[in-house]
């Protein structure tokens, strides 16, 4: 794109510091959307959308103000600033404590994602013939109900603030599933391609093609099927192995959410509640077992979490969140760390102009470990293995957890046994991650489109690279 919006950015911001800013930011961002879902063989629904705005931050004193608009002429920017100083000056009428801002590197520069097939490029027909042909596959192999959907974001950034930031980017991100149903007697059983949500990343229409979804699909279908008439997930406790795609979204719910400072901190406590974790603790606490290695990877090429720069200017940096079983690290924002005497930041994105940034997940994951998962399953007796999942819930200090998946197999005398139906688990975070014993080198970055934060609610996208492991004398076949 030959125009940018740097000019209207900078307006914004130089009207922020004339109404008494003492630091203010403004983005300009343009998103295209595009969704369309299918059912048992046929386009059910396509939506595209379009928008373009900016949102200002300013600073005064100990609070901040935010303003945004759906304009992006010279007039409505500087309108904007101004009212976002305003905001910020009505609320510094109730003062809290001091506010600094950890350093984030001011500069000029510019960061695209990778991408080899433009989403928004590949005709209509063509995506649709895709969902039409993979539903069609799961219908005719026996599902009762078979679905897929495809989503596409193209987001442009332009970053300004009064520390000498001038940054644009580029980031397009898409994704697909499938799913397939069977109807029991009294009950529905469900199995999902590749995840129960598809799978997303920051890369071109190059990823849907290699997910297979067609090829998968009739697979799918027999499994939703045999499920049905598979004996019940045992009940009691012991040896858990979990799939890569479920142990993602382990990490996302009792890691993840966490190690958001701002959770930490008190300052937040929407949809995902506050956390367990104490920050006099960061360097000693024990989380998890010493292969326990979780990293905050933005960089990580075409993952769904990744950036070159977050909301606030910051570049993205990989760092440890816990290393060796220990947790040395945190999610975190120039204010948020500066309060809690950190160093970093570089964890802050909205989910669009007209949001006020704030602590996300980027890239959360754990780094492959020394096995693989014929290995894993070799040398386990007795236990259970479960993947895709189906039902989570934990709670508001992100501590206790219930997790369903959507098929489970038994594990007998090193062997992948029976099918086994509405397997479940449950457990404490430390306690669990503790019980880790085996880890596999067989990672994917999962990628999770749909993380729920804030008042007034934002939707993050967050990447977290896994590979199936394995815990020990952990409770499973909860009912109820």
């Amino acid at each position: 794109m030959s125009v940018d919006h740097f000019d209207e950015a900078g307006t914004a911001v130089q009207a922020a510091l004339d109404a008494g800013a003492r630091y203010a930011d403004a983005r300009v961002m343009l998103r295209r959307t595009e969704t369309m879902s299918a059912r048992d063989g046929e386009v059910e629904d396509l939506s595209s959308d379009e928008s373009a705005g900016i949102g200002v931050r300013a600073l005064v004193g100990s609070s901040w103000g935010f303003y945004a608009v759906p304009d992006l002429s010279d007039s409505a920017a500087r309108a904007a600033g101004r009212r976002a100083a305003e905001i910020a000056a009505a609320s510094a009428i109730v003062p809290g404590p001091a506010i600094d801002l950890v350093p984030a590197g001011a500069g000029t520069a510019s960061w695209a994602s990778e991408c080899v097939i433009d989403p928004l490029s590949v005709p209509l027909s063509t995506k649709g013939d895709l969902l039409v042909a993979a539903t069609a596959a799961a219908k005719d192999a026996g599902a009762d109900l078979a679905e897929g959907i495809y989503q596409i974001w193209d987001t442009r950034k332009w970053f300004v603030s009064s520390d000498g930031h001038r940054i644009d980017q580029h980031i397009r991100e898409c994704g697909a599933g499938i799913t397939a149903s069977a109807y029991g007697d009294g009950e529905i059983q469900r199995r999902s391609w590749p995840s129960h949500r598809g799978q997303y990343g920051t890369r071109g229409w190059e990823l849907v093609d290699e997910l297979a979804l067609t090829d998968n699909a009739a697979r799918m279908a027999d499994e939703a099927r045999a499920l049905l008439t598979a004996p019940l997930c045992p009940s009691g406790e012991t040896t858990l192995i979990l799939g890569g795609e479920q142990l993602a979204l382990q990490i996302h719910e009792s890691v993840g959410h966490a190690i958001e400072l701002d959770r930490i901190l008190g300052w937040e406590a929407a949809f995902a509640g506050t956390s367990w974790l104490d920050l006099d603790q960061l360097g000693t606490l024990r989380y998890g077992s010493d292969l326990m290695n979780i990293t905050i990877d933005p960089t990580i090429p075409g993952a769904l979490g990744s950036f070159g720069y977050d909301d606030e200017g910051s570049p993205a940096v990989k760092r440890d969140a816990v290393r060796n079983g220990r947790w040395v690290g945190v999610l975190a924002g120039r204010d948020s760390a500066a309060m809690a005497g950190l160093d970093y930041a570089g964890s802050v994105r909205s989910d669009g102009w007209a949001r006020l940034p704030m602590v996300r997940m980027t890239n959360v994951g754990l780094e492959p470990g020394p096995h693989t998962l014929d290995e894993i399953i070799a040398a386990t007796d007795d236990g259970v293995l479960m993947d895709i999942n189906r039902s989570w819930s934990i709670d508001d200090r992100r501590l206790n957890f219930q997790f369903g998946c959507e098929i489970g197999y038994e594990v007998k005398n090193g062997k992948r046994g029976r099918m086994l139906r509405n397997p479940t688990y449950t457990g404490i975070g430390p306690k669990f991650w503790q019980s880790m014993d085996m880890l596999s080198s067989e990672t994917v970055a999962w990628g999770t489109p749909n993380c729920g934060k804030g008042q007034p609610g934002q939707i993050g996208h967050t990447g977290h690279p896994a590979a199936p492991a394995r815990f020990t004398n952990v409770r499973v076949g909860v009912r109820g």
